[in-house]
């Protein structure tokens, strides 16, 4: 089996991971766009070409599905790369887990990207998801950059910055933007009170993980857990910023022997 996925960058790599632990037989394709990114200030016509350009890249791979791993391309691009890649390969988009949150928590914030923060997308989610929780969208500026980077210095002042803006007592944080879901631990720590609970991070990865999963069926030939990285449309390497990472590592350790 093999499962492509799609992002500008590192944002990938959350969902990628989830994919290896639940099926380290898994061919993976990563296809991000570095000579593109990043995709959030962009028009939207034009996130979908960028997005569209890295599916078409990785359908050339044959994978059994395909996942934009993004939640901004996901808005602006899913529809698009549905119109040409479906029915003949599934394509699977991300939304923030805004539901989960909810029925979890009475006091919610969404951390995303200042283009997602506010958008009719987003309060269109909380208005269907929210249920009775309190929500409270928080901007990160920077944080998706910084992490793209692995700078360390950036990641700890982007988050520290959002997290002085997230209401106090907050239960639970949905990461909004697939790159936060690589910082998942710092980001409860930094929003807990001191000496109080941590609140629970809510990321797309899991699921997205499974439904990935679900639309291939059970039928199909095992892989060889390889990894195949294409950047921009070129055959690469995973960037050394990976490493930085424990979902970046796991992918970049040798395939089982099965």
């Amino acid at each position: 089996m093999k499962i492509a996925l799609v992002d500008s960058g590192l944002g990938l790599l959350a969902a990628a991971a989830a994919l290896r632990r639940r099926r380290p037989d898994l061919d993976l394709v990563l296809s991000s766009d570095p000579d593109g990114m990043p995709w959030g200030p962009r028009t939207s016509e034009d996130i979908a070409a960028h997005a569209l350009a890295c599916a078409r890249a990785a359908a050339e791979l044959e994978p059994d599905a395909l996942v934009i791993a993004c939640n901004t391309a996901s808005v602006h691009a899913l529809e698009v790369v549905r119109a040409e890649l479906e029915p003949g390969l599934p394509v699977i988009g991300t939304v923030p887990a805004i539901k989960p949150a909810a029925a979890a928590g009475a006091r919610v914030a969404i951390w995303a990207t200042p283009a997602t923060t506010g958008s009719p997308y987003q309060q269109q989610l909380i208005r269907e998801f929210g249920g009775g929780a309190t929500v409270t969208e928080v901007a990160c500026p920077g944080l998706a950059d910084a992490v793209e980077r692995a700078d360390r210095e950036a990641i700890a002042a982007a988050v520290a910055d959002a997290a002085a803006r997230t209401p106090a007592r907050t239960d639970a944080i949905v990461l909004g933007c697939t790159h936060y879901e690589l910082l998942a631990e710092q980001i409860r720590e930094a929003v807990a009170a001191p000496g109080g609970p941590l609140p629970v991070c809510h990321g797309s990865a899991d699921a997205v993980a499974a439904q990935a999963l679900r639309r291939i069926g059970t039928d199909r030939p095992a892989g060889g857990g390889t990894v195949t990285v294409l950047l921009s449309g070129r055959v690469g390497r995973l960037p050394p910023a990976v490493l930085r990472y424990a979902e970046g590592r796991l992918l970049a350790e040798p395939a089982p022997v099965r």
